[in-house]
């Protein structure tokens, strides 16, 4: 490994790792298919290329039993599992004990009870995975050590879409090991971090829609408000309007910027918004400088909405052309799911404001049904925690039919939730386990499976344990 390991902590387990993939006369990278799952992907596929380890690439939306028995069926005898593996270890090592293959693992969830020789993981030695270290970065540690002559700090725009798109800047900004990547990038000249009005589509969104639809801080009369913003944006002494047209965030000068954000707080103080939630308004911003301005991919923020958008609708291949630098037609592909994405998310926003949410002791929740993808109800319930009419100060639960026999259940919650002791993935993990089903996550977002016709009783110990965290 370089001398400059990126997290010294997981050095010497991503230099056995790399050791392994080296020895290997071919490799199936088989990978999470979310946005930290492709960017763990295209960084790790990356790194074989370039160590001219041929390998073929593969998308799992879920790693049970019966998909690890497939893998163990094929003709490869070493596999490469990013952003999962640990949390299946127990089903992994039987196949590696009879000989079918030998497992690398490069992850960051909670690890089961077995072990392997070779397993990349922050939460083996100490660093937690929720946090400081998403899957990508997992990824970007081991390229790191796989790097021959070359360098892979170009990578490291790619762990940080990762680590943002898994909502590892929830505080503001990356730290931890994810902070050590990011000094990565920025040495290499392919990533810059800044303080910056901490809203979602920066470089695309025209303004007025920028501030009406900035719902993770709630502005009485801007937020869910179009015509409430645009009367914000015209009160100001900025030219908000070029040539009859709004103009996006980046195309204000540094001012600009300053006496709209300036005026953001005014108005969210003189409105009674929190002083904690205020300061929410404001946070790092990471830009990818090789990616043209006013682009989704030059905001990890928007890159990774591009991202998750190729991913809920089962084209994997898409999200990781784009990320290995297609710019012709899988950008073209990945811009028109990003669209019919966003169509959905918002006719599920509307479903969830129309029929409300059931409010428990400490957590509310709805059910879907058919109404909404079962791969989309987690982001829809996420937004809706930050809309008008939805309670912000309870976790949320938003169910959907997954199949004739299972319910797929999202739950999500917030910064200021997390900071007082929620944590999702024990929720998600013990509560469904005791309807006979099972999940995990991550502390602010969860998923699990459960049967049909165990909604009600998943609910009551959901909010039991939810109580005992909120304390």
């Amino acid at each position: 490994m370089s001398a400059s390991a990126p997290v010294p902590e997981l050095a010497d387990r991503a230099a056995a790792c790399a050791e392994r993939l080296r020895a290997a006369d071919e490799v199936l990278l088989a990978s999470h298919i979310d946005a930290d799952g492709l960017t763990s992907a295209a960084v790790a596929s990356s790194a074989l290329e370039r160590a001219a380890i041929p390998h073929e690439v593969v998308f799992e939306k879920q790693l049970d039993a019966e998909r690890i028995a497939a893998i163990a069926e094929t003709e490869y005898d070493t596999v490469l599992f990013t952003d999962f593996g640990s949390g299946q270890i127990d089903d992994i090592v039987p196949h590696e004990e009879r000989g079918a293959f030998t497992p690398v693992i490069a992850d960051h969830h909670q690890p089961g009870d077995a072990d392997t020789e070779f397993h990349l993981n922050p939460l083996l030695e100490g660093i937690d995975g929720g946090s400081e270290l998403s899957g990508a970065g997992a990824a970007y540690v081991l390229a790191r050590a796989l790097e021959g002559d070359g360098d892979n700090r170009d990578l490291a725009r790619l762990a940080i879409v990762g680590a943002v798109g898994d909502m590892q800047d929830q505080d503001g900004e990356l730290h931890g090991a994810n902070a050590a990547i990011v000094d990565d990038g920025v040495a290499a000249g392919v990533v810059e971090g800044g303080t910056d009005l901490a809203v979602y589509g920066k470089q695309t969104r025209p303004l007025p829609k920028l501030l009406e639809y900035a719902s993770d801080v709630q502005i009485p009369g801007v937020t869910n408000d179009h015509n409430g913003a645009v009367a914000f944006l015209d009160g100001l002494d900025v030219d908000c309007r070029a040539d009859g047209e709004w103009r996006r965030w980046v195309d204000l000068t540094a001012d600009e910027r300053q006496t709209v954000a300036s005026a953001l707080v005014k108005r969210a103080v003189a409105s009674g918004v929190p002083a904690d939630r205020i300061d929410d308004l404001v946070g790092t911003t990471y830009t990818l400088t090789a990616e043209p301005e006013g682009t989704e991919l030059r905001d990890a923020s928007e890159f990774s909405t591009l991202l998750n958008a190729t991913a809920r609708y089962e084209r994997g291949d898409v999200g990781l052309a784009v990320c290995l630098g297609d710019r012709d037609e899988a950008l073209t592909a990945a811009r028109t799911l990003l669209r019919n994405h966003r169509r959905n998310l918002s006719e599920g926003l509307e479903f969830v404001k129309n029929e409300g949410t059931t409010t428990e002791e400490h957590v509310q929740w709805f059910h879907a049904d058919d109404r909404i993808r079962e791969t989309i109800v987690g982001i829809v319930a996420g937004m809706a925690l930050g809309a008008g009419g939805i309670d912000p100060r309870k976790p949320i639960l938003a169910f959907a039919n997954e199949s004739d026999t299972e319910v797929k259940v999202s739950a999500r919650g917030s910064g200021a939730l997390v900071r007082k002791g929620l944590d999702l993935s024990v929720v998600m993990r013990e509560a469904s386990q005791s309807v006979g089903g099972d999940g995990g996550g991550h502390v602010v977002a969860a998923g699990a499976t459960i049967p049909r016709g165990e909604v009600e009783a998943f609910v009551a110990e959901a909010d039991r344990i939810v109580g005992e965290q909120l304390g």
